[in-house]
């Protein structure tokens, strides 16, 4: 029986690729629960982030999902049917901007989907990136406000954290009354070796050219505690051609140790202690198209 006034629902967040929604939900949680980055699509799955706020008995569970596209290959068509079924399944919708453009067709067309999908889910509009445009914002926030649907609109900075507990408070006040999903101190529902994995495709999308990074995926193969202490990560790096394996590793295998030394440090600081991290570039094939390794890889 769920104690007197708690409340916790799910939020699903949809928005058009790069809006900023894993730094939000980043921002929101507390910690980095899901890899954000300047490159479009970088959310593979539904990730989860628990907000919970003792003193008004509330839990939210961010559901960050990939961008809303049109599927190209088995991957994205994989990403926008995870889409379409979390904002089916939520209490609220989470509709995210970008205050630096303005709402465009792709916003139209993603709240109105969310509309169409899911009459009876009450819809919250984050202007994101207001920090930057001023009073500019303004007009995108009544332009956001005029879009069909949206219950209420929140001006919002992911990157500073401005308006962010605002729109904590109204996204809270809609939750439905009902036990907690997760313990208090929780902040999210990834497996571990799942979390490892994005940390080193994190530093891959930083370091790599632009036609390499949304041909990546990462695989942990083994994780282990060595008895001197140290925490011992065997990876595979998986590729989509010889020729960005090769980039990948780069001359003398520069470049993956530049990815491998970035990434064990950001992992030390998510594990809180020693790494010893093993890298390896494959080429397993076309593995965008491959629903058999896209189940290896746990991407429903």
């Amino acid at each position: 029986m769920a104690d007197p006034g708690t409340r916790a629902g799910f939020v699903g967040l949809a928005g058009r690729p790069n809006v900023g929604k894993s730094t939000l939900v980043n921002r929101m949680v507390g910690t980095n629960v899901s890899i954000s980055s300047i490159r479009p699509q970088t959310t593979r799955r539904a990730i989860r982030g628990v907000v919970t706020d003792p003193a008004t008995d509330t839990q939210i569970v961010l559901v960050d999902l990939p961008g809303v596209q049109r599927p190209r290959d088995s991957l994205t068509g994989r990403m926008q049917r995870r889409v379409e079924k979390e904002l089916a399944d939520a209490d609220v919708a989470l509709l995210v901007v970008d205050a630096t453009e303005g709402i465009g067709a792709g916003d139209r067309y993603i709240a109105s989907a969310i509309l169409a999908s899911s009459p009876d889910v009450p819809v919250v509009c984050a202007v994101n990136k207001s920090d930057l445009v001023g009073r500019e914002v303004v007009p995108v926030l009544e332009e956001a406000a005029s879009l069909e649907g949206i219950r209420e609109v929140f001006p919002i900075s992911a990157k500073t954290g401005e308006g962010v507990e605002a729109l904590i408070g109204g996204l809270g006040l809609l939750m439905p009354e009902g036990p907690f999903f997760y313990p208090p101190g929780e902040r999210t529902d990834q497996p571990l070796e799942t979390r490892l994995a994005e940390l080193v495709r994190g530093e891959v999308l930083v370091r790599t050219r632009q036609e390499v990074p949304h041909s990546v995926e990462v695989r942990v193969v083994s994780l282990t505690e060595r008895e001197d202490g140290l925490t011992e990560i065997r990876a595979e790096v998986w590729v989509e051609s010889e020729s960005q394996k090769g980039i990948l590793i780069g001359k003398g295998g520069k470049k993956i140790q530049e990815i491998g030394t970035a990434a064990r440090k950001a992992i030390e600081r998510d594990l809180g202690g020693k790494v010893f991290l093993d890298l390896e570039v494959r080429y397993p094939g076309r593995w965008r198209r491959d629903d058999e390794l896209l189940d290896r890889l746990g991407i429903e």
